[in-house]
């Protein structure tokens, strides 16, 4: 279908990313990972709220507490807005300082799943990491290069996941009382000339909506069958995530990034960096929240 695409905020960030729908509050989380900022966007004023921090800030979830869950540079951290307080709980990587957290998101029982990448994306540095509510850290799938990515099936039945140099989407059998998993399939293969899958969500019928890192778009897959079904073209050379918001679910939100891009560059895709928003036809799943 012929996508309408309009710019929610125009943000100029540097690497926008990790979208995440708080549906309580009807706005909008999400982070700029080289400017250390987490962003809250609210859509009915068309206001974005910054919080600076003193490291990088690689993905954002909200708990059933409120609070929020942020993967940073050196660790998961759990952070209060009303307080402004910011209170470590772990780092599986301490070993590695060269490495930060990327993307991540929580599972339908509440973990909270993020992975990790070498600052200078050298290869197989990184880990996919999952966070227990209960404290425990388990590593997942190691190594990767550039974890990203993740989405789970609206029947919790398989786990979705992005290595993006790969150009894979890899599915997982999952299991949602213990959080295994087991690779079953690659289920999507993206194209060279189409850039590098990045961050991914899902929708209710159960496809997944990739976005692709210089590939100027997101476009929309079946991974039962591994065919494209939709694209959305955007006017931004570096498209990093995206996931699905406002009062119905039916606005798909869109983060993208200004980072590594010439003068030339600039002149075709100005608006590289600004957070989109597009209606559809189809509507997301509610984010799931961290329980604890």
């Amino acid at each position: 279908m012929a996508y309408q695409v309009e710019i929610a905020y125009p943000a100029e960030a540097t690497l926008g990313e990790g979208p995440h729908w708080d549906d309580q509050n009807e706005r909008l989380l999400w982070v700029d990972i080289q400017k250390k900022k987490l962003h809250i966007f609210d859509p009915e004023k068309s206001e974005n709220h910054s919080i600076a921090f003193e490291q990088y800030i690689g993905t954002v979830v909200r708990s059933q507490s409120g609070e929020l869950l942020l993967a940073m540079q050196d660790g998961i951290y759990r952070y209060n807005i009303q307080s402004n307080h910011l209170t470590f709980l772990t780092n599986p990587e301490t070993h590695l300082p060269n490495n930060r957290f990327n993307d991540g998101k929580c599972d339908p029982a509440g973990r909270f799943w993020a992975g990790t990448m070498s600052l200078d994306e050298k290869t197989n540095q990184g880990s996919l990491y999952c966070y227990h509510p209960s404290g425990q850290t388990s590593k997942m799938i190691s190594p990767v290069t550039i974890s990203n990515g993740l989405a789970w099936s609206p029947d919790h039945a398989y786990m979705y996941f992005i290595d993006t140099p790969t150009r894979n989407i890899q599915m997982f059998t999952f299991n949602s009382e213990t959080g295994d998993i087991s690779f079953e399939k690659i289920v999507v293969c993206i194209p060279e000339e189409d850039g590098y899958p990045d961050g991914m969500t899902i929708d209710e019928e159960g496809m997944l909506w990739v976005a692709h890192w210089g590939g100027s778009k997101v476009t929309r897959w079946d991974p039962h069958t591994g065919k494209q079904l939709d694209e959305i073209n955007l006017p931004a050379k570096n498209v990093t995530s995206c996931t699905f918001g406002g009062k119905n679910l039916d606005e798909l939100y869109i983060t993208t990034a200004r980072i590594g891009m010439d003068d030339s560059e600039f002149n075709t895709f100005p608006h590289s960096g600004h957070l989109f928003r597009v209606k559809t036809n189809v509507k997301g799943i509610p984010a799931y929240l961290f329980k604890g």
